[in-house]
Parts: C-alpha cells; sequence; structure tokens
C-alpha cells in the first residue's frame, strides 16, 4: 500500500506534538526535582516522573510510526 505525502505529513506532526508534550514533562519534572524536601513534594515529583514516562512511550510509539511510513514510502518494507 502506497504512503501519501498527506499521511506522513500528518504523522511527522503527530511525532512533533509528542516530543513536545514529552519534554514539556520534562521540564515539569526538573523543576520539581529542586524543590523543597518535604513528603508532598516527593509525591508531586513521583507523579511527574509517572506523566514523563507516558509522554516519552507516546512519543517513541509516534515515532515508530513515522519511521516506519517512511521506510515503505521510500524502501517498500
Amino acid at each position: 500500500m502506497a504512503v501519501e505525502v498527506s499521511d506522513l505529513n500528518q504523522m511527522q506532526a503527530a511525532y512533533k506534538e509528542a516530543v513536545d508534550q514529552w519534554i514539556t514533562a520534562i521540564r515539569e519534572e526538573e523543576a520539581l526535582a529542586s524543590v523543597d524536601h518535604s513528603e508532598a513534594e516527593i509525591d508531586a515529583w513521583e507523579a511527574a516522573d509517572f506523566r514523563e514516562e507516558d509522554a516519552r512511550e507516546k512519543a517513541k510509539e509516534a515515532k515508530k510510526n513515522y519511521e516506519d511510513a517512511l521506510r515503505e514510502k521510500f524502501f517498500k518494507f
């Protein structure tokens, strides 16, 4: 099945958006790593870690989808 340029554009945009969300999650976690040493702050930091990991997985999946489509278009596999 041929991969259309519009499909590639859509996958590329989805990948870029997922990476942007991942970067935002990393920055949120980083900000929490520098706060007071309280139990509530530790809980918030751990929650930010889970959000970062979720965003990372979404970015990796979007990247895989985009790469697979590029391989299909250019190398037919």
